[in-house]
């Protein structure tokens, strides 16, 4: 199996991000233009957590809290669990069950170099079976 220098090469180190003192409402319009499931939170380009649907739903909707009024700093989830372009893919499918995540931010050295999802995890798993399969029908038919 891969690494997750595989689904960078694939998907590309695009970071979307916001800042600490942004509003939750912002960082949800960004995430649905974006069609994506968590923002990277940086300060002044510091690295300093992760905000996702499910900081949302436990930390704003359940408490009461207003998503126009709540600055992302209330409710992100600070030092969340990083990975290198080096950690395969099973460990990261081992973290993101363990942990109950679904975002990693991936590190190389102490610069923030991307992030994958499961969904970016289960993609590459599927084409790179569908890469297997075609690969040995193209030997079973000696085509």
């Amino acid at each position: 199996m891969g690494t997750v220098r595989n689904i960078l090469q694939t998907k590309g180190n695009k970071i979307f991000s916001v800042s600490p003192n942004d509003t939750v409402f912002s960082a949800l319009e960004k995430m649905v233009e974006e069609n994506i499931g968590a923002l990277l939170v940086l300060d002044n380009g510091k690295f300093v957590g992760i905000f996702t649907e499910t900081d949302y739903a436990r930390k704003v909707i359940l408490r009461g809290k207003a998503s126009k009024e709540t600055q992302i700093r209330e409710i992100m989830s600070e030092r969340p669990v990083t990975v290198t372009p080096d950690t395969t893919m099973e460990e990261c499918m081992a973290l993101m069950t363990s942990k109950y995540i679904r975002h990693l931010p991936v590190f190389e050295g102490n610069n923030l170099i991307g992030i994958i999802s499961i969904g970016d995890i289960v993609k590459y798993i599927i084409d790179e079976q569908k890469f297997i399969i075609e690969n040995l029908e193209h030997y079973i038919t000696g085509s």
